[in-house]
């Protein structure tokens, strides 16, 4: 499957702000962000005001980039939230929070999306008692999402477990720490998301 390979602190830099796609670099002196706060290119730091147009893309590729989500997939989600019942901009951010790799971020067993990403593409956690390794599935409410005993040792999800203990996981999610389990209890709502997004410029891109 086709991915992005290319440095993805250019990605935070392309659109003015923190993406956290880097874990623990995004909260160092090292963040690409506070040393050339200006977008990548030799023209970067000459770049005019966006147009409406303008805006309505950033908005769009920022939000994709949060998630990791490529431009097939996220156009895929946005008509499964069109076609839903509700607010089309909350539809979308309410399917992208149930991808099963930002259910692992948000339970704080990686420091970010991508090691997120990898840690289910490696087969690290099971939904319901069966190995899930698909970071894109969608995970519904009832679902259990445990870390298999096996992994449950690994310093790296440990570490971030021990980093992220002050971290309050979403309201949908019942997490048992002590049991590396979590059960989804209900559908992630607005005010549980906080990434800084405006979602009806999206809707707007895609209604022209």
């Amino acid at each position: 499957m086709a991915r992005y390979v290319d440095a993805v602190c250019r990605q935070c830099r392309r659109e003015g702000q923190k993406l956290f796609l880097k874990g623990d670099r995004c909260y160092s002196d090292k963040c690409s962000i506070v040393r050339r706060a200006y977008p990548p290119g030799q023209h970067g730091q000459g770049r005019k005001k966006n147009s409406e147009y303008g805006l309505q893309l950033r908005e769009k590729q920022k939000t994709r980039r949060y998630y990791g989500v490529l431009e097939s997939q996220f156009e895929k989600y946005f008509d499964m939230a069109a076609k839903a019942k509700g607010v089309t901009g909350e539809n979308l951010l309410r399917i992208l929070e149930s991808r099963m790799d930002n259910v692992v971020y948000r339970l704080g067993f990686a420091m970010s999306r991508p090691e997120a990403r990898q840690l289910v593409g490696h087969g690290h956690f099971t939904v319901n008692g069966h190995k899930l390794n698909i970071p894109s599935a969608l995970i519904k409410t009832g679902d259990v999402v445990a870390l298999r005993a096996r992994s449950r040792d690994i310093d790296k999800i440990k570490t971030s477990l021990e980093n992220n203990a002050a971290r309050v996981p979403p309201k949908w999610l019942d997490f048992d720490r002590d049991a590396f389990t979590a059960k989804v209890i209900g559908v992630p709502e607005r005010d549980d998301i906080d990434l800084p997004v405006e979602e009806h410029l999206i809707v707007e891109l895609y209604s022209k």
